[in-house]
């Protein structure tokens, strides 16, 4: 009786689904709740001793098999299930008597038709109750989506070098560095006290007020960019309320949430847990800023973060395309923040020696493929990225920066902070993203690297670079990092912006502090210090973080075909 009240819901479902009750003529199921099915099992024990426990076998076999597992599961089973050996075996322990459900107890008593199923499928005999709902689960199958075209069609940022779309990429064009000493908090005892940190930054007409004085930086970040790319992409109030907003989300991720916010909390609770802000929690978590984004604006499509170091914002921003070329949904927000300036950021990373101690001159502290390079310069700020439909897109005029082909992730499944020595991992990357996006090497002529200025890191990736595309004489490369500095979890989608900028604009960005470039590296590759105009083809945007997470991902001029 005990097994039987505990599994009745769950096993009146599977068999319901999987089985014969979904055809019409027999009443035994129609669509109802678990609770509801509670209901008519109560009312007859004939139906209560019918329902058997679940076991981790198969149920079916043949084709009807495949259909059944996507009715009741959403996924196929591997190909040994199709096996005749195999599905009778697992049929028998389905209905076998002493068999044991997933929740431990033994099968209740079987009944004459239950007995009569399991004698067919021990001769390997088709289930023929079964056929009428699997071919209906086949009929409602829904097909890919694969020529569902994604669009960029609004970009925010918040960065050491502008708030300002326009203005963050044309002092990106002429060399103008982010990076200075930090003001913050006292860091004198730091060995490195440089920073791309955000001097002046106001919430005032993005974020409400009260939120703005509880919110970590991280969030704020988010919340102003996730906004601006909005306004830029011309979607206005009265626009916003005539979109379905079931079918718009945001998948904007962080490095590292709210630190500061989390710092104060540790320091609250050495007084008393009273005095902890009842916010602390919710406003640490790195999914927060997402979250609230979408409260703000009642989207109500998926709507999460994503976290994978330095590679956070690639990951969001293709998992977002990619719910829009799965019929998911017609737009997207996604990108990354970060905000790490604070005692024990800086400390953390200090602590890793992955820091650049060029304290005397900050504006040249960020040299990627420069012989002189010492580590990274820590940075902060948000980029987030307006990802749209394209039909949808046309059908309201929106102004389209470029379109998305499509990328990839790989691990190098090799060291927690250090790159693979031989760059498999990053080849790997961009091969699979070459390949998912149907883009040809050749037609793959401006590359943003990630190139942090690391000694090991840089090297790995330009190598990379120049095994998938080295035959490519047109080929140009630069790195955003030597003007912001690392951006963390934002600096994907900081830098994405910045490509397709580039692919708008036709210009691209020096490598400023390349003086003494690295033995072996080609300067007719890598962009010199100064802007350079480029007809763009197809450009890629790499991104790498600790724990070996690669990102690559493709934009392109938009073509009306």
């Amino acid at each position: 009786m005990v097994a039987s009240s505990v599994a009745s819901p769950l096993c009146t479902w599977l068999v319901a689904a999987c089985m014969s009750v979904s055809s019409e003529k027999d009443q035994f199921w129609k669509p109802a709740s678990n609770f509801q099915s509670s209901k008519l099992m109560g009312r007859s024990g004939r139906r209560r001793k019918a329902i058997t426990k679940c076991n981790s076998g198969s149920l079916m076999n043949g084709s009807v098999m495949n259909s059944s597992w996507h009715t009741c599961f959403g996924f196929e089973p591997c190909e040994e299930y199709y096996k005749s050996e195999g599905l009778s075996a697992s049929f028998a322990s389905l209905f076998a008597e002493n068999a044991f459900s997933v929740f431990g107890f033994k099968q209740v008593p079987l009944n004459r038709r239950q007995r009569r199923m399991s004698s067919a499928a021990h001769s390997g005999k088709p289930v023929a109750v079964a056929a009428q709902p699997a071919m209906e689960a086949t009929a409602k199958k829904k097909p890919l989506m694969r020529n569902r075209r994604v669009v960029v069609t609004g970009v925010g940022v918040v960065s050491p070098i502008g708030h300002d779309p326009d203005m963050f990429y044309n002092n990106l064009l002429e060399g103008i560095s982010g990076i200075s000493q930090i003001e913050a908090f006292d860091c004198s005892e730091f060995p490195s006290r440089i920073a791309g940190e955000i001097k002046e930054f106001s919430t005032n007409g993005w974020v409400a007020p009260k939120l703005s004085k509880r919110a970590d930086k991280f969030m704020l970040y988010m919340l102003t960019a996730g906004k601006k790319a909005l306004a830029d992409g011309g979607i206005t109030e009265d626009l916003l309320q005539e979109l379905d907003k079931a079918r718009c989300g945001v998948l904007i991720g962080s490095a590292l949430g709210g630190m500061k916010v989390f710092h104060d909390g540790i320091e609250a609770l050495q007084v008393s847990y009273k005095k902890l802000n009842p916010f602390c929690v919710p406003f640490a978590t790195s999914n927060m800023g997402a979250a609230m984004l979408a409260i703000d604006l009642g989207w109500m499509g998926p709507s999460y973060s994503i976290s994978t170091a330095c590679a956070t914002s690639n990951f969001c921003i293709l998992s977002a395309a990619n719910h829009i070329i799965r019929g998911e949904t017609d737009m997207m927000l996604c990108g990354g923040s970060d905000s790490a300036i604070i005692p024990i950021g800086l400390g953390g990373f200090t602590a890793c020696g992955a820091l650049s101690q060029r304290n005397s001159d900050p504006t040249r502290a960020s040299r990627p493929w420069d012989m002189d390079r010492d580590g990274f310069v820590i940075g902060e700020g948000s980029g987030v990225l307006l990802l749209e439909e394209l039909e949808h897109a046309k059908k309201r005029k929106a102004k389209i920066y470029a379109e998305f082909l499509g990328g990839s992730f790989t691990s190098d499944a090799y060291h927690m902070i250090e790159p693979h020595p031989e760059g498999s991992g990053v080849v790997l990357c961009i091969e699979k993203a070459l390949a998912q996006s149907g883009v040809k090497r050749e037609d793959v002529n401006y590359i943003n690297a990630h190139a942090a200025s690391t000694p090991a890191g840089d090297l790995n990736e330009y190598q990379a670079i120049l095994h998938c595309f080295g035959k490519n004489p047109e080929l140009k490369i630069n790195s955003t990092k030597s003007m912001t500095g690392h951006l963390l979890g934002a600096a994907g989608a900081v830098e994405a912006i910045a490509t397709v900028k580039a692919i708008h604009t036709g210009w691209i960005h020096p490598n400023i502090n390349l003086e003494n470039p690295d033995n072996g590296l080609d300067m007719n590759v890598l962009v010199g210090s100064k802007k350079e105009r480029l007809d763009i083809k197809v450009a890629l945007s790499n991104s790498f973080g600790f724990g070996g997470h690669n990102s690559s991902i493709l934009f392109a001029p938009y073509k009306n075909v």
